[in-house]
């Protein structure tokens, strides 16, 4: 800025002098004349050169959210929202729940009235790609309100004072465009819990984001919206009331929620008639509303490459396929002996999931996707909330059933279990510290008494897992046969669906009773 405001004094003084040798021309001044021309001309290519390069000096940009650079009222469109509710599906009760702010906004006479201050603060939290950003834009949306983006990493800077002063710029835009709806994704990004060991810049830009937050008035009706996966994280600072006053989980959506996800995300596409929403909504248990659209998409692109002109049921499964499992390896260099151990691994997950009813199985593969060899797709029959002791310990036994097969046929064990083990390990260690089912009795316990006790826990923990290795070595020694037939048929066909494994008990008349 300074530097073009030399240049631009520097450009004043050339044209004035170069005026004065044109006006010369017409108005001779003896003085002048003793100029020779090529000092003349030295002068006007010099007053050229300084105009050309003036032209071209820009300002520094601020590094700020695109969205803080537009001071202009006239741009002032560009921050609106044309995002409404009729855009978000599937969370009803949240919907509910925001409708106070949305009228407060814009009816705030009738608050005001009575005395009444809407909240300051609103926080969603929740795990990623449940439609956080989208519940935002659509508060915005319904309260024709300025919507005001920015992150949480994009006020964090190594140079003290850097964060505060954007923290600063964006209330101040708040307050002068309000009404107005102040959204900052991953806050946790600024707010996490202080500590002695804290940074001092990450510090600052929070104690500015609580000082702005206290400070601004609720008659300015400006809304701040903060989005987290990790509510844990946060600064209890934030969290008091009077500063996020509400704090709302945005979960995974339930069955109903995601048929109507589904639905908002297919109202474009041309689907076949052999469609059913409803059996794709089963079919994706525990998946957010970001993976929903993906599979949408994915069906959509999978259409494409096949030359079709309506998206069929085939072109969802594979789509589902694809997002959950991953991209399927074409002609993968896979040894005999693994496809053996990798078939026996998956039949080994479909014979004990089936056996204990822990999910419905829908698809067994030892077609390669991703880094996984096979796989096997399985999805509850219907949305749980709850599960009992028994129903954890059956998941247990469902993923260490791979493992177990292979040691059972091969004697031996493979690297394949790795993700098996982890969630199993998680499951086991929610039972121990989280849920009261273990030897240790019924409490929750907190992470100083893992902390210092974790031998004692540990011990727990492999109680569990062992005797739940065993009863899927159990379960597979008494369905040894359909174990093998399974195993031999993937390594002839690659792939088993649910009608197919149900169709094999049957033949085999194996009894499911060896459940504990």
């Amino acid at each position: 800025m300074k530097k073009k405001r030399l240049f631009f004094l520097i450009l004043i003084i050339s044209v004035i002098a170069s005026t004065i040798l044109i006006v010369n021309k017409f108005y001779p001044s003896p003085a002048l004349d003793q100029l020779k021309l090529a000092d003349k001309l030295a002068i006007w290519i010099f007053t050229i050169v300084v105009l050309a390069y003036y032209l071209q000096i820009k300002d520094k940009p601020e590094l700020m959210p695109s969205v803080l650079t537009n001071e202009k009222d006239s741009n002032r469109d560009k921050d609106k929202s044309n995002i409404s509710f009729n855009d978000v599906a599937g969370l009803e009760e949240i919907k509910e729940e925001l409708q106070e702010t949305i009228d407060f906004i814009n009816n705030s006479y009738k608050y005001k009235k009575m005395g009444a201050k809407i909240p300051k603060g609103i926080l969603f939290y929740g795990p990623p790609g449940t439609g956080k950003t989208l519940l935002a834009k659509a508060v915005a949306g319904e309260t024709y309100s300025t919507f005001l983006y920015a992150s949480g990493s994009e006020f964090v800077e190594k140079y003290v004072g850097v964060g505060a002063k954007r923290v600063r710029t964006l209330f101040e835009k708040a307050k002068k465009e309000a009404p107005s709806i102040i959204f900052i994704d991953e806050i946790d990004a600024i707010g996490t819990k202080r500590n002695l060991d804290s940074n001092n810049e990450k510090d600052q830009t929070l104690n500015q984001l609580l000082v702005e937050m206290d400070g601004f008035n609720t008659d300015d009706t400006v809304i701040i919206i903060g989005a987290t996966n990790r509510l844990d994280l946060l600064d209890e600072a934030l969290l008091r009331p009077g500063r996020f006053d509400r704090h709302i989980f945005v979960g995974n959506p339930n069955m109903n929620a995601r048929e109507q996800i589904l639905e908002v995300h297919t109202k474009n596409k041309p689907l076949d008639k052999s469609i059913d929403i409803k059996d794709i909504a089963q079919k994706t248990h525990g998946l957010s509303g970001a993976d929903l659209a993906n599979i949408a998409n994915e069906a959509a692109i999978i259409a494409v490459r096949n030359n079709k002109n309506k998206i069929n049921t085939d072109h969802f499964e594979a789509a589902i396929e694809r997002v959950l499992a991953g991209l399927e390896i074409k002609n993968p260099t896979v040894l005999l002996k693994e496809k053996k151990t990798v078939a026996t691994h998956e039949a080994g997950h479909a014979i004990v999931s089936k056996v204990l009813e822990t999910d419905k199985v829908q698809k067994i593969s030892i077609v390669p996707r991703g880094k996984a060899l096979g796989y096997v797709l399985k999805f509850p029959e219907e949305d749980r909330y709850l599960l009992t002791e028994k129903e954890l310990k059956n998941k247990i036994s469902a993923l260490l059933a791979g493992r177990a097969a292979e040691e059972f046929i091969f004697n031996e064990i493979t690297t394949g279990a790795k993700d098996d083990l982890d969630k199993a390990t998680e499951i086991a260690r929610e039972m121990v510290c989280s849920y009261g089912m273990s030897n240790l009795g019924p409490v929750a316990l907190d992470e100083y008494y893992i902390r210092h006790n974790y031998d004692l826990i540990r011990i727990e923990m492999k109680d569990i897992l062992e005797e739940r290795y065993n009863e899927a070595k159990k379960i597979l020694s008494e369905n040894k046969e359909i174990l093998c037939f399974i195993a031999n048929e993937l390594l002839e066909k690659e792939t088993m669906d649910s009608e197919r494994l149900d169709e094999i008990f049957k033949i085999h008349e194996k009894p499911l009773d060896c459940a504990t």
